[in-house]
């Protein structure tokens, strides 16, 4: 990775744009134009995110100075290249859409009762729920009025992207109704969840770029298939022996109750399998906080099931799909680099 881009994110990203995802001179220029948008985003994202000053600020800015891939603002940058390439208006987009990112972050925290995020403690945990709701709601609102500089289209993708990231967070909170299958439920929450504003930061690069509308239909579902792929491949390292990246000890969406992928794969397993239904009581939260080991072994079990890799599995299927989404797009840097950084999503797992 180059120092500028790595200066950018604040830490190390698995997504090394520069090392593997622009290989010829050609992709190099590309990789050059977009360290420098992001270099504009960084500044933009400094400006927006202050307010009234004092402590408003300090917590308004807390999470995006502890660092973050950028994964959204890189994808709108990206696909830009099929137009004009990053105008300001692209750049005002995807500063909105990491700010929307942002703010839901300070919200998940206070909904799961999280204590760290990207490294530190969580926003709640340091000054508590009341001021991290508010916080996020604030960073919301600064995201909309970002959008509403770009015109009725952009309002319109924004509220039903917005509509969608609430829509996935309550029905996770809800749960699968009667009858209806756990699995397919947990894939459609993460669609609306991960999937809808990493596929609206593909499809307004296209728009703000100058791009052909035709291309924007298969940049949404890139992104909202790799988003898929991407949250599937964070259900298997939270599990992993090592978390550093995720600022996570090993289990902690287990530990709090959260039904991740494997934990679903193994509760369709446990319905026939006898071992696998003992492993399955092992995994509550309840279960995991009165093991003499605190959990560990019952962690590692999950982590050498088949489940986990069954979890590998269909991540990369959702890659896969991701990449001939675009296979319409035109022959060059943007599609390779798109297919390639799919790519790079299910290789965090190894």
């Amino acid at each position: 990775m180059t120092p500028s881009l790595r200066r950018a994110t604040g830490r190390s990203t698995p997504l090394s744009l520069a090392d593997r995802l622009f290989s010829t001179g050609e992709d190099r220029r590309t990789a050059r134009l977009i360290e420098d948008s992001i270099g504009a985003l960084e500044a933009r994202l400094s400006l927006e995110t202050k307010f009234t000053g004092g402590l408003v600020d300090v917590v308004s800015r807390y999470l995006l100075e502890a660092g973050g891939k950028r994964v959204r603002p890189i994808l709108a940058f990206l696909t830009a290249q099929l137009g004009q390439g990053v105008t300001d208006e692209v750049v005002t987009a995807a500063t909105s859409i990491e700010l929307t990112h942002l703010a839901s972050l300070y919200h998940d925290d206070v909904m799961d009762d999280a204590d760290q995020r990207r490294g530190v403690p969580s926003a709640q945990y340091v000054w508590g729920n009341s001021v991290a709701i508010l916080t996020g709601d604030l960073l919301f609102a600064r995201a909309s009025a970002l959008l509403a500089q770009l015109g009725e289209r952009a309002i319109r993708l924004q509220a039903d992207t917005f509509e969608r990231l609430c829509l996935g967070q309550l029905n996770e909170t809800i749960g699968p109704q009667d009858g209806e299958d756990e699995v397919e439920h947990y894939l459609r929450v993460l669609a609306d969840k991960t999937g809808s504003l990493i596929s609206a930061s593909a499809q307004l690069g296209v728009i703000f770029g100058g791009g052909d509308p035709a291309y924007e239909e298969p940049v949404r579902e890139f992104g909202e298939k790799v988003g898929i792929a991407f949250q599937l491949v964070d259900d298997v390292l939270d599990i992993a022996p090592n978390a550093d990246d995720t600022g996570k000890t090993p289990g902690t969406d287990i530990r709090a109750g959260v039904a991740t992928l494997p934990v679903l794969f193994l509760r369709r397993e446990a319905l026939a399998d006898p071992a696998a239904a003992a492993l399955l009581a092992r995994l509550t939260p309840e279960a995991l906080a009165a093991s003499s080991d605190g959990g560990d072994d019952a962690i590692r079990m999950l982590r050498e099931h088949p489940v986990t890799q069954r979890t590998v599995d269909e991540a990369r299927r959702f890659a896969r799909e991701a990449t001939e989404a675009i296979g319409v797009l035109p022959e060059g840097t943007v599609k390779k680099t798109l297919a390639r950084f799919a790519g790079t999503v299910v290789e965090r797992t190894s």
